[in-house]
């Protein structure tokens, strides 16, 4: 299944908003592995992440799970009950230590009433997760699994964001790897040392070093989509 993350920085700094909100609102840390929400329960609250990197699973009836997201600082989450959604349509769970503000569903849509500019910064992170969401399914649509891990690898090391890029990265299992491009835990740790013979990447002692040299596997005899 396609995955999304973060490709850029919203255009104003949502904190400067954030703060001023008057109640309804919690600023937690979560170790590494801990749930934030969870697929099922009540979608009650927005959550915007000041720390960390956060994903986003989803499990099937027939108990498969695949990771469809991953969000790092500066990002809302849980977003969705804005819309109507009663209940969580999926899980997520801190990937990273993780500082993490949650928002009462009220007080988010107080805030987007009483502060247009705010309003602003919240349709342009909706607008870029739109953006994204449209890259992952051109990107599982057309591109090799060697590819999709590429771009996973670049995009956790947030390449093509305008800060500077996270060359060295927290560890990612090979399983979160494999459920993020939709592919089997064989074929991304045959990649993962293909990539490491050629120099793209190195990794040791719990950390995974991505270099830019591995751009080239996504740039090279990239698809075309005609207009």
């Amino acid at each position: 299944m396609a995955m999304s993350t973060n490709v850029k920085q919203l255009p104003i700094d949502p904190k400067m908003f954030l703060v001023t909100v008057d109640g309804g609102r919690t600023l937690s840390n979560y170790q590494r592995g801990k749930t934030i929400f969870a697929q099922g329960e009540p979608a009650d609250a927005v959550f915007y992440i000041q720390k960390g990197k956060v994903k986003k699973t989803v499990v099937s009836e027939q108990g498969k799970e695949a990771v469809v997201a991953i969000f790092g600082p500066d990002e809302f989450c849980g977003e969705a009950c804005l819309t109507g959604q009663m209940l969580r349509l999926a899980t997520a769970v801190a990937m990273t230590e993780c500082e993490i503000m949650r928002f009462e569903k009220a007080a988010i849509i107080r805030l987007l009433h009483e502060e247009p500019a705010f309003s602003e910064v919240f349709v342009s992170h909706l607008l870029m997760r739109t953006v994204r969401v449209e890259a992952d399914l051109v990107d599982q649509l057309f591109n090799s699994s060697e590819k999709r891990l590429a771009r996973a690898l670049l995009l956790l090391a947030n390449f093509g964001k305008d800060d500077r890029p996270e060359l060295v990265i927290a560890k990612v299992s090979q399983e979160t790897l494999a459920e993020m491009i939709g592919t089997t835990r064989s074929r991304v740790s045959f990649f993962m040392n293909k990539f490491r013979r050629l120099g793209l990447i190195d990794y040791n002692n719990g950390h995974l070093e991505i270099r830019s040299s591995l751009l080239n596997v996504v740039l090279h005899d990239d698809p075309h989509i005609n207009r």
